[in-house]
C-alpha cells in the first residue's frame, strides 16, 4: 500500500504503522499542509528506557517530514496512573516527585526533538486538567461517554474478567486521556494522537470526545507493541531496565545493550532506531554469521549517536579496543585460563559441537538451551543463535577467542 504522504510512506517502511482511525483522512489531511501531533509520556520515574524510544523516533520522524510534534507529560495523569496492561493499581506519586520526573525526563526529548520556537513544544495536562471544576465538567463532557463502550476497552475489561479491583480513579484515567486530546484539539490545532497499539482505546475516546463536542474531525495512529524476537519486553536486561539518563546508565553499557541484540531483531531494530536509509538497512539485515556482527555494531553506533551524541562514540570504541588488547575477562587475564589450538581448516564449525568438544557442555541440547538462555558469549557478546559458529572471520581481530558459559566457565582458543 502506497500512500501520498511521505510520513505514512516511511512510517510503515520502518514498521511503525499497526492502526489508525481513517487512514484516507489522515493521509489527506498531511499532504495538504503541516499538521501537529501528539504523544503522551507519563513522568512515573526519573528515566525512560528503550521500551519508550519507539514512540520518540516516530516523533522524530514527524518532524523530519516536516510537521509539528507535541510531547505531552502527564504531571496530572501521572497522579492516577494508567491502568492498562495493569493487574493492580499503580502506586500513587506526590506532585513534588512527578515534577522532578518531568525535569529529568526534560532532557531526553531535548536530544531527539527540535523544540526551537514552532518547530515543537512540550507541554503539561496539569496546567488545564487541574483546573477543570468536577461539576462543570460532568456537565459538559460527562453526556459524551458511554460507561458500556468503557468497560468493553482492554484496560477494563481484563481487570473485571479476572475479578481484579478497578477503582473510580483509575476508571477516570481514560476520561482524562481523552480530554487531553480535546484540549489540544482546541488550543493547539492538534489533529493527530500517536502511541502504543494497547492505547488504542484511549485514543478512540478522544476522537470520539472531540467529534461530538467540536464537530471536528481528528485522527489516531498506533505502532505495534514493541517486543524482541523472544517475545520480552523492550527496555528490559538480566542487568536491569536499559535506561536513556546518562546518570542511570552509561553510553558504554546503552551501545552494548544494541550490539548484542538477538540476530532475528537487527533489521527491525535498525529500521525503528537509527535513521539510515531503509536501502542501506535491507542490505545490512541479510547479513549473515560473523558479517550480522557489523551490522549490529552499527545499529549500537547509530542508536547511542542519537540518545548521547556522536562524540560519545571514539571513547566507546577505544575502550572496546583496549579491553581486547588487554585480554581481560572481569578483572581476570586471560592467561588464566584454560587455552585450546584449533585448526584454521576445522573451521567453520558449530558453537553447540565446540561446547561439547571442550566439556563446556554435557550434549547439544544443553549447549542450546545456555544459548538460548542467554548464557554464552564470544568475545563478551551474547550469542543467540542456536545454529552460530565460529569462523575463520571470528579470528580477524586477533588469533585469539573467548567462549564463555555463564560468568565462570571460560575457554581461550588460538587459531593454527
Amino acid at each position: 500500500m502506497s500512500f501520498k504522504s511521505d510520513f505514512l510512506n516511511e512510517s510503515r517502511e520502518r514498521g511503525f504503522i499497526h492502526q489508525c482511525t481513517d487512514l484516507d483522512g489522515l493521509d489527506a489531511a498531511l499532504v495538504s499542509g503541516s499538521i501537529t501531533a501528539y504523544t503522551g509520556f507519563d513522568p512515573t520515574g526519573p528515566s525512560l528506557h528503550v521500551g519508550h524510544l519507539m514512540p520518540i523516533m516516530w516523533l522524530r520522524l514527524l518532524q523530519k517530514h516536516g510537521h509539528k510534534p507535541i510531547v505531552l507529560m502527564g504531571g496530572a495523569t501521572s497522579l492516577i496512573g494508567d491502568p492498562t496492561g495493569k493487574d493492580i493499581q499503580r502506586p500513587l506519586l506526590t506532585v513534588e516527585t512527578i515534577q522532578s520526573n518531568m525535569q529529568s525526563l526534560s532532557c531526553v526529548f531535548e536530544r531527539y526533538i527540535d523544540f526551537s520556537p514552532s518547530a515543537a513544544v512540550m507541554v503539561n495536562n496539569y496546567d488545564w486538567l487541574s483546573t477543570l471544576g468536577y461539576i462543570e465538567f460532568l456537565r459538559d463532557y460527562g453526556t459524551h461517554f458511554s460507561v458500556n463502550r468503557m468497560l468493553t476497552l482492554d484496560s477494563v475489561r481484563t481487570r473485571l474478567e479476572r475479578e481484579q479491583p478497578l477503582n473510580l480513579l483509575e476508571f477516570n484515567y481514560m476520561i482524562m486521556q481523552a480530554y487531553d486530546f480535546l484540549h489540544l484539539s482546541r488550543t493547539s490545532n492538534c489533529v493527530l494522537q500517536m502511541a502504543g497499539s494497547d492505547q488504542w482505546g484511549n485514543i478512540i475516546n478522544g476522537v470520539e470526545l472531540t467529534r461530538r463536542a467540536l464537530n471536528k474531525t481528528i485522527y489516531g495512529l498506533t505502532a505495534p507493541l514493541l517486543t524482541t524476537s523472544s517475545g520480552a519486553k523492550m527496555g528490559k536486561t538480566e542487568g536491569g531496565a536499559v535506561w536513556l539518563n546518562r546518570d542511570m546508565l552509561s553510553p558504554y553499557d546503552f551501545w552494548q545493550y544494541w550490539r548484542n541484540v538477538s540476530d532475528a531483531d537487527v533489521g527491525r531494530f535498525l529500521r525503528i532506531f537509527t535513521e539510515l536509509p531503509i536501502d542501506e538497512i535491507k542490505k545490512l539485515e541479510v547479513l549473515k554469521d560473523a558479517e550480522l556482527n557489523e551490522a549490529k555494531k552499527i545499529l549500537a553506533d547509530q542508536a547511542t549517536m542519537l540518545a548521547h551524541g556522536v562524540e560519545e562514540l571514539p571513547a566507546i570504541h577505544a575502550k572496546i579496543k583496549e579491553l581486547f588488547e588487554r585480554g581481560m575477562v572481569g578483572n581476570a587475564d586471560i592467561s588464566t585460563l584454560p587455552a585450546e589450538s584449533i585448526a584454521a581448516t576445522d573451521l567453520p564449525l558449530a558453537i553447540d559441537e565446540v561446547f561439547v568438544r571442550y566439556g563446556l557442555s554435557a550434549s547439544k541440547g544443553e549447549a542450546k538451551r545456555l544459548i538460548q538462555g542467554g548464557a554464552v558469549r564470544l568475545n563478551d557478546y551474547v550469542v543467540t543463535d542456536v545454529k552460530a559458529m565460529i569462523s575463520v572471520d571470528d579470528f580477524k581481530v586477533s588469533q585469539r577467542l573467548k567462549l564463555s558459559s555463564g560468568k565462570k566457565k571460560h575457554l581461550i582458543f588460538e587459531v593454527s
